[in-house]
């Protein structure tokens, strides 16, 4: 969890901040490995409902160009809201139009083209001001955030769509350590929002203990007016949840319940307090 990066008072109860800048060329190049070694049939296999692994890798590429024409370019355009539209929503729905837009471009094509612009995100994002204002982060509940908050978000997103890419493909969880450790400790910096209507005294604390070389320890205290991972952890916390990392990420990214994640966490303390901190989501859902 150590992180060279300097604390900004400003967003101090998001935690220490995340360096994930030298990850992106690793996760790249094992996204990389992962489509290139795709058999023709694995295409064509369901990733996540309603999208093939044809459509997660076109919306993986349209990730990057979005990143790359907004903060690299400053490229301004794009799909606006449309009335009453919630940003849920907008999201699912851009994503749906550019998934379907690509449908007319197949594996060959997409394979180089994520090649090369996926390399150039990766470039980007090394030279990024961590500190710098950002897009926000919803299920962080930080807007505008830091980039560090930001980037380390997406590496989630690039990390994630790769597990299921290799789901769909038959293959297990990449258990790398050195990038799933960061993808849980980003993943957990939605805690305290996922808190934020918790009523609890000040210096109540709940803490998520993730088992495993890629795990970790993150406490989450109530200081009156939120929820904070920036206080020091008491020997004894109010609840306890223990989870394994594997349970630990797909709670996040809801490919689990929180029923499930109950039922194979091991609590101490306070139920209702470990209840609460297994509702969390670290993705727009």
């Amino acid at each position: 969890m150590d992180s060279p990066l300097p604390q900004d008072p400003r967003h101090a109860w998001l935690g220490t901040p995340i360096d994930a800048r030298p990850l992106f060329a690793p996760e790249h190049a094992a996204l990389m490995a992962t489509v290139r070694g795709l058999a023709p049939a694995d295409w064509g296999r369901e990733a996540v409902p309603g999208w093939t692994v044809r459509d997660l890798v076109a919306h993986l590429l349209g990730d990057f160009y979005g990143r790359l024409s907004r903060d690299r370019d400053g490229h301004r355009e794009g799909p606006a809201f449309a009335p009453g539209e919630t940003l849920e929503v907008f999201i699912h729905r851009i994503n749906q139009e550019w998934v379907d837009a690509f449908s007319r471009v197949g594996p060959a094509a997409l394979t180089d083209t994520l090649g090369l612009v996926g390399g150039q995100v990766a470039r980007f994002f090394e030279g990024a001001d961590p500190h710098a204002p950002s897009l926000g982060v919803s299920w962080a509940g930080a807007d505008p955030a830091p980039m560090w908050l930001d980037s380390a978000r997406d590496l989630t997103e690039f990390w994630t769509h790769r597990q299921q890419i290799r789901h769909a493909a038959g293959q297990g969880t990449d258990p790398d350590p050195r990038l799933l450790s960061v993808v849980l400790d980003t993943f957990l910096r939605a805690l305290p929002h996922t808190l934020r209507e918790v009523a609890a005294p000040a210096g109540t604390q709940i803490q998520v203990r993730i088992d495993g070389p890629a795990g970790g320890t993150w406490t989450a205290t109530a200081t009156g007016t939120r929820w904070s991972l920036a206080e020091s952890a008491d020997a004894r916390p109010d609840a306890l949840v223990r989870l394994d990392a594997e349970t630990a990420w797909r709670l996040c990214t809801r490919g689990i319940q929180p029923e499930t994640a109950l039922a194979r966490a091991r609590i101490e303390g306070r139920r209702d307090l470990a209840e609460a901190a297994c509702q969390i989501v670290s993705i727009i859902h």
